[in-house]
């Protein structure tokens, strides 16, 4: 996904350059052309680079790790061996999977997967080597008790044991550069806000500050109470606004975390402020710091040793992102070699049907309200195009070609979309994005559905839930955006890669009954 904005506050940072954050959010706001903190950028927002998930990251070292020890098993079984290694490999290939898998579990135990221990190349030497050693041992022992030790060859078993060993080594210690080097730019830290100043945010900061927690950065507090009530700083981090500042503010620099600290007797308040914030793709979580009743573990999740209640998940986290973003790109590539001949007789038809290019490009709500280029084929009369879709297009519309007329009712028009997901911006699913001046009737559709700018949570799509259940085409009426809405928030909360698949395999029969697309 591609974030925007710039670095903002934290345990090192200045406090101006936070405000300074805040108040180019609140000029964004007065150039921005629909509510609910909907500040489209004018160019693409590439100063700030996402997080790298740690669960991604630890898992990512942990396939490494399997992979290189069955790797160089294999390897010098099928170099030491050689003829006979066919005859052998219902030994060996059995002896090789155990030791990956051991390889895992031991290094597990081991400690080897935390973040500040793989950030220290010299302290994984020897921790790295004794936990190697502890999978030979176990493999010995294994083979020992299964009496089939004497048929490994030993000159294999300790080639192996030194060259997994170095192999793994050096891979850590690429890992430890990048490590230091993603610490360094914040690639591994939270970026963190507190809702909620006064006494109460500031003993949440204090025991943040003092917890074990050392991947979080505060950017600073927002609170509604004015100044008599909450100070200009707050534990040393700057009141940097208002909430509906900080919906604005997170549409242009990168929040991971958003806390609320606010007593859990006022539950008008957290409702409140919970209606404005939700709309935002960041984890939402109401501190449990001050809680009066003390609950089961498994109630609250941590930062550090802080407790909290999970009142939101941002959607597609971790190795969900991953899996979608695999999802996108293989579908995509795979879409357009296969769709590539329809894809010139279209444009060939356009070009001959009217004059005028044959692709239509369009600015649209993306991913946390930034925007992007959508690719479409040109379905109107070229001098009759509208960018912003201020005019929807509707049944027998004259600005239609006939070569479009067609395109519309089947949306083939949406085939050049394929092209915005290899580059990022789109998913081969998701809610549909809509142009900026876009309408239900004489109302931009912010102000007609509370909680609209929630689908921009994750990335647009080409086909959506929405689609496939029959609400495509004309957005012209409240009930339209609103039933539509619904469907995409469902979609979000409800994502899985076999409902992505589902939607997927449902709409070519949506485009072949054409229903409500003009």
């Amino acid at each position: 996904m591609s974030e925007s904005g710039s670095p903002l506050g934290g345990y090192h940072a200045a406090p101006t350059d936070a405000a300074a954050g805040a108040a180019s959010g609140r000029s964004a706001r007065r150039e921005g052309s629909q509510t609910d903190g909907a500040t489209p950028s004018t160019e693409r927002r590439a100063s700030i680079v996402p997080m790298i998930s740690p669960a991604v990251l630890q898992g990512s070292v942990r396939i490494a790790d399997a992979a290189l020890a069955a790797l160089t098993g294999l390897l010098l079984f099928h170099a030491y061996l050689g003829a006979e290694a066919p005859s052998l490999k219902f030994i060996y290939y059995p002896t090789i999977v155990s030791g990956a898998v051991l390889t895992i579990l031991c290094f597990q135990l081991g400690g080897l997967y935390r973040i500040p221990v793989l950030q220290r190349t010299m302290l994984q030497i020897g921790h790295a080597g004794m936990a190697w050693s502890g999978v030979f041992v176990t493999l010995v022992l294994a083979g020992f008790f299964l009496k089939v030790a004497d048929d490994l060859s030993r000159v294999w078993f300790v080639g192996w044991y030194f060259s997994g060993l170095a192999s793994i080594l050096v891979m850590r210690g690429v890992f430890s550069v990048l490590i230091r080097h993603w610490m360094k730019t914040g690639r591994l830290e939270r970026r963190v806000v507190i809702v909620g100043g006064g006494d109460r945010g500031r003993r949440l900061i204090e025991a943040l500050m003092a917890s074990s927690a050392s991947d979080i950065k505060i950017c600073g507090v927002f609170d509604d109470r004015g100044d008599t009530r909450v100070p200009e700083e707050i534990a040393g981090y700057p009141k940097l606004g208002t909430v509906d500042e900080l919906v604005r503010f997170a549409r242009s620099n990168r929040i991971d975390l958003l806390i609320m600290s606010l007593p859990l007797t006022a539950e008008r308040r957290v409702l409140e402020m919970m209606r404005k914030v939700w709309v935002l793709p960041v984890d939402i979580r109401l501190s449990a710091l001050d809680a009066p009743l003390r609950m089961t573990a498994g109630t609250y999740s941590y930062v550090g040793n802080v407790p909290f209640f999970n009142l939101y998940d941002k959607p597609l986290s971790d190795w969900d992102y991953v899996l979608k973003l695999v999802e996108d790109r293989v579908l995509a590539a795979f879409f357009l070699l296969l769709l590539s001949p329809l894809l010139l007789i279209i444009a060939a038809a356009i070009k001959l049907d009217s004059k005028g290019p044959v692709f239509f490009k369009q600015r649209r709500y993306g991913f946390n309200n930034e925007l992007v280029e959508v690719y479409k084929f040109r379905t109107l009369r070229h001098e009759a195009t509208d960018a912003n879709a201020a005019r929807l297009v509707t049944s027998n519309d004259d600005r239609v070609t006939r070569v479009g007329h067609f395109l519309r009712r089947s949306s083939l028009d949406e085939l050049p979309q394929f092209i915005t997901v290899l580059k990022g911006d789109m998913s081969i699913v998701g809610p549909r994005p809509h142009a900026i001046l876009a309408k239900a009737g004489d109302e931009l559709y912010g102000d007609v559905v509370d909680g609209y700018f929630a689908r921009h949570r994750v990335k647009p799509g080409i086909t959506g839930w929405a689609q496939v259940n029959g609400w495509r085409g004309e957005t012209d009426t409240r009930e339209k955006i609103l039933r539509r809405t619904e469907h995409d928030l469902y979609y979000i909360e409800n994502w899985s890669l076999l409902l992505d698949l589902y939607i997927i395999l449902r709409t070519p029969i949506a485009m072949l009954r054409g229903e409500n697309a003009f």
